[in-house]
């Protein structure tokens, strides 16, 4: 079986607790608009997965080494995204190879998946694209269905690539393999009001119902300034409890 195979996925009692390291200076200077927080952010839910926190680091190392070991310490899972392509600024295996205290190597998997791609499209495997086989010793690959060139998984953090579409194709191979709980149910009811008159009983409703989670997002709809409500919970049962005592609560006045 091929390292980059998936495994069986396996669930978990607790929800797992993931954070997203974003690494690029084109991020940060405005350049490029990052897309994959959002489809992070969708994928966890999915799995559930609690996704608790991002950060977006530029390419500087000392950043991203540092980044890396406090959310590796921090949380059960660690995605990463961005820089793992073929050109200079592209740091981030060298990062994660530090953070592990790892040699970096050309991981033998991923020269033979560049090779035959390369061959295949008549390309020269040259020393720019072998830069994208570089993984810390003791990497497990991470399949990609786009380009080819494979994320790599340590430890628990799992590095995979800025362009969007083959991040998508990275968490696909992915999801088979990670842990995961039930999935977080949602139910959003619009208050027609504005914040400040829910908040005081909103904030009792959170302290009567512990099992889920309320959330106030206030908006323009054209007119007024009016809130949406959105209950979030694993338990759907407490959802539905949770959900009519807001209605009461509104219907009351």
């Amino acid at each position: 079986m091929s390292e980059i195979e998936a495994t069986i996925a396996y669930p978990t009692q607790a929800a797992p607790r993931a954070a997203m390291l974003v690494i690029g200076d084109e991020i940060l200077s405005g350049r490029t608009k990052d897309k994959n927080i959002g489809t992070l952010a969708d994928f966890c839910t999915d799995l559930g997965i609690d996704l608790e926190e991002v950060r977006i680091v530029g390419d500087q190392k000392h950043a991203i080494v540092a980044a890396l070991k406090a959310l590796s310490a921090a949380y059960d899972i660690v995605f990463t995204s961005g820089g793992i392509g073929p050109t200079h600024d592209d740091i981030t295996a060298d990062a994660v190879a530090s953070a592990f205290d790892r040699p970096l190597i050309h991981h033998p998997e991923a020269v033979r998946i560049l090779r035959e791609r390369a061959e295949a499209r008549g390309w020269e495997l040259n020393e720019a694209r072998l830069r994208m086989a570089r993984t810390p010793e003791g990497a497990d690959l991470i399949a990609n269905a786009v380009s080819g060139a494979p994320g790599f998984k340590i430890g628990n953090v799992y590095v995979m690539a800025g362009v969007p579409a083959v991040m998508e194709a990275m968490l696909a191979a992915l999801a088979p393999t990670l842990p995961h709980a039930a999935k977080i149910m949602s139910v959003t009811i619009e208050a027609g009001r504005g914040e400040g008159e829910i908040a005081d009983w909103l904030s009792d409703l959170q302290d009567e119902h512990p099992e889920v989670r309320f959330g106030s997002y206030p908006y323009q709809d054209g007119s007024r300034f009016t809130t949406r409500i959105v209950i979030r919970s694993r338990d759907e049962e407490a959802l539905k409890k949770a959900a009519e005592a807001v209605e009461s609560r509104l219907q009351s006045g």
